[in-house]
């Protein structure tokens, strides 16, 4: 039986593929607090270190939209889904778009992140939220999950899961048409 690991309620768990979708439906629901939560509503500021070695802030980027994508080297939806947010970041950062990719680092070793990262060749910045306190202030309840939030620091969007084409376009107009 193939297995797949996900983040639910904050700790990983592996599970075969026909409970997978089981899971994934309650992730789903769970997420629906989520985004009814904190859409159109201030994104919570957070400062973490960056792969690179240094720090960024949410607020470091105030005034571009930003999509940030939570994401964990063990997640298969996260590999899967990370080579449409590079293009996505092709193709619009000369409109002045930031993703930032926060790494679930107190739910992994940071060489796997390393890794990770490497292999995919992301080109933007790659957070650590080694505690979690990122996770915790967003209320994610798994991986992957991707927000928009707008150049004035609003959140437009939150998608919890993988992201489809169709909703990463949605997003990406909610959070560039503002400019």
């Amino acid at each position: 039986m193939r297995e797949l690991g996900v983040l639910l309620w904050g700790t990983k768990v592996r599970l075969g593929s026909q409970l997978f979708s089981i899971a994934f439906a309650t992730l789903l629901t769970a997420a629906g607090w989520l985004s009814a939560q904190t859409l159109s509503s201030p994104a919570p500021d957070f400062t973490l270190k960056t792969l690179a070695g240094g720090t960024a802030s949410l607020s470091d980027y105030r005034g571009r939209p930003v999509f940030l994508n939570f994401w964990a080297s063990w997640c298969k939806p996260c590999r899967g889904e990370m080579s449409d947010i590079i293009a996505a970041y092709g193709a619009h950062k000369n409109q002045h778009l930031q993703v930032l990719a926060i790494n679930l680092t107190d739910q992994e070793h940071l060489s796997d992140a390393r890794r990770f990262v490497d292999e995919l060749h992301m080109p933007f910045p790659v957070l650590l939220d080694q505690k979690g306190k990122v996770r915790k202030s967003y209320a994610l309840r798994g991986v992957p999950t991707s927000v928009f939030i707008d150049a004035e620091g609003i959140v437009r969007l939150v998608n919890p899961g993988p992201i489809t084409s169709e909703t990463m376009q949605r997003g990406l107009a909610e959070i560039l048409s503002a400019r």
